[in-house]
């Protein structure tokens, strides 16, 4: 890493509870070492950074350990998913059949 810095932030959301967290960290750091060094998981106990899934502006990246960040980028730190999207689907093209019968 290099004596340079870079603005970031470091994000998470629950239904209840979300968090931006801005900071400064060296050039060369990646997004799984920003995480950790914006002390975000402290605030919410379930949060394992290591298993986290994570991503940039709304692009997952496969491997947060290797992703060295650049200036301005947004760390977000994904829940998993608490429904099957494809069940989800299923339910609701079922439902609209329903409605669109009756």
């Amino acid at each position: 890493m290099s004596d340079a810095m870079i603005h970031v932030e470091v994000t998470y959301a629950l239904p209840e509870k979300q968090r931006l967290i801005g900071l400064d960290v060296p050039e060369g750091t990646t997004m799984l070492e920003a995480a950790r060094l914006s002390g975000i998981d402290e605030q919410f106990a379930d949060l394992e950074l290591g298993k986290a899934p994570m991503g940039v502006f709304g692009k997952v990246v496969a491997n947060p350990a290797g992703h060295i960040l650049k200036a301005g980028e947004r760390v977000e730190i994904y829940r998993p998913l608490t429904a099957d999207p494809k069940l989800n689907r299923k339910k609701r093209a079922k439902e609209k059949a329903s409605a669109d019968k009756g």
